[in-house]
């Protein structure tokens, strides 16, 4: 459990100090966005990697090889030159919680008795939960009173007392199992989402038509179509597809993937508007995210409680108008946004997850036959961080991309010919000249800060779009919630 909340809190800390990286290496967004990207992709790939290290190496082994790996990848990021030592270590401890968080789930599960895995599985949610609750203003704390750097040594001593307690009271390797590895699974799909996100992230740069994206993408489509005729081939796939012919499990699987895409994606986006929009610290932002983060562990029994008493059509319905309402809400933002606007936005959302998780969790499980269930499992929770991955890689494009529009459509208008710039220019150079600014520098003191104001508003409004699009995403997802409810009905008739 104490592994689960190191990586929990770095992950989570991350989003609000991706500002001060920002400035520290100077990069841009779409650059940084790969902190949040790459560890999502990579967890996506190591929750594949769990049940193959354990049957191969044993509970004990697995956790605190991994976990001394993740306090490597802690020192290393905290002490990193450059953005790519730091990025290629956010891979690594994203692909570390990957391992992680199932490998708790399993051992709960073999070292608790039947009549006491209830109250460790609560302990556990607990301890997940605290990441959401805590990291964010944990890692505000360290910024403010340290650099950014310090988000990732915090984690250093939990991670430290993991390894100590795992060596300890861990169970041994029950039995020796040759698993076979599906490593051409493997390797096809870590090509296909490396070439794929890189291509997404690059293309606003490197330009959409240049051969070094067109390039990757044929490599990305090459290797997914490789990965599914494989999978479907292969005895002992990495991903079994064919939990996908049930219809309501399809369902459940596609609203996970947009869940994903939307919860992830709004994750990353409101930490970074709150600091580059409107200027608050990065300890103001993770109070921000507090209260959403407490509210979530609050609702969380209480959807657990409700999704074995209601229809979970109505339940993860509510969850994604929830979802709905929030982002939409967001997408009205500026820079003048109240602190619990915005706040009260973030709690709106939590309070869906709490209702769609554990619901849509029961409800995909039921729909298929007991030995799938652990393909299953494993399917919604591969869907749901594929969907996190490409939703911070698709919304970060977005947010360049509408950025860019706005900011040229509103360069193009700020002409000699517009009255009401010609009255701000003119108003800011005797201000300028007010404070004892040479002439011959307010002109050029005046554009400059009439440039910053226009990129300040296209910024914003690429926001609020990128806001809009994670709306239109939850609404997509109320489809397949509905065809999933009318599916279940059909069943039990």
């Amino acid at each position: 459990m104490l592994g689960t909340v190191s990586a929990m809190l770095t992950t989570t800390s991350v989003n609000v100090a991706i500002p001060d990286i920002m400035g520290a290496f100077g990069i841009g967004q779409d650059r940084a966005q790969w902190l949040s990207t790459g560890a999502l992709a990579a967890m996506t790939i190591g929750m594949l990697l769990n049940a193959w290290l354990i049957a191969r190496y044993g509970q004990r082994r697995t956790f605190i090889t991994v976990l001394c790996v993740f306090v490597a990848a802690l020192l290393v990021a905290g002490a990193a030159p450059n953005e790519t030592v730091l990025i290629g270590c956010r891979i690594v401890q994203g692909a570390i919680a990957g391992i992680l968080q199932p490998l708790s789930m399993y051992t709960l599960f073999r070292v608790f008795p039947p009549n006491q895995r209830g109250t460790a599985m609560g302990f556990f949610g607990m301890s997940v939960l605290v990441g959401p609750a805590l990291g964010p203003t944990l890692g505000g704390i360290m910024i403010e009173h340290f650099n950014w750097r310090f988000i990732f040594y915090v984690a250093v001593p939990v991670a430290g007392l993991g390894v100590l307690l795992g060596s300890i009271f861990m169970p041994q390797r029950e039995e020796d199992t040759q698993t076979r590895f599906d490593w051409t699974g493997f390797v096809l799909l870590a090509a296909t989402l490396s070439c794929l996100l890189t291509a997404l992230s690059s293309g606003q740069r490197e330009g959409w038509y240049s051969d070094y994206i067109l390039g990757l993408t044929a490599v990305a489509i090459f290797s997914a179509l490789a990965f599914l005729a494989w999978e479907l081939h292969t005895p002992q796939p990495l991903v079994n597809l064919r939990v996908l012919a049930n219809s309501q499990f399809t369902c459940a699987a596609l609203i996970a993937c947009l869940f994903g895409v939307g919860l992830f994606g709004s994750t990353y986006l409101v930490p970074l508007f709150v600091q580059t929009v409107q200027g608050y610290t990065a300890l103001d932002s993770g109070l921000l995210l507090m209260p959403g983060g407490l509210i979530m562990g609050l609702f969380m029994p209480i959807g657990g409680f409700m999704s074995d008493r209601l229809p979970a059509r109505g339940l993860i319905i509510a969850g994604l108008v929830c979802f709905i309402l929030s982002s939409y809400w967001l997408a009205a933002v500026d820079a003048n946004s109240g602190f619990w606007m915005v706040a009260g936005c973030v709690i709106m959302s939590r309070i869906g997850l709490a209702l769609i998780k554990p619901t849509l969790n029961v409800t995909a499980l039921r729909a298929i036959r007991p030995e799938l269930l652990g393909q299953g499992a494993g399917m919604i929770n591969f869907a749901r961080q594929l969907g996190g991955a490409f939703g911070v890689n698709l919304l970060s494009v977005m947010l360049d991309r509408r950025t860019a529009f706005y900011g040229e459509a509103f360069a193009s208008v700020q002409t000699s010919a517009n009255s009401a710039t010609a009255d701000l220019l003119r108003s800011l150079q005797m201000l300028l000249a007010q404070s004892g600014l040479p002439p011959e520098l307010q002109s050029a003191g005046a554009l400059h800060f009439l440039g910053k104001v226009t990129h300040l508003q296209a910024y914003t409004m690429g926001f609020r779009d990128s806001f809009m699009i994670t709306a239109v995403i939850f609404t997509i997802g109320l489809i397949p919630a509905w065809i999933m409810g009318r599916r279940a009905v059909a069943l039990k008739r």
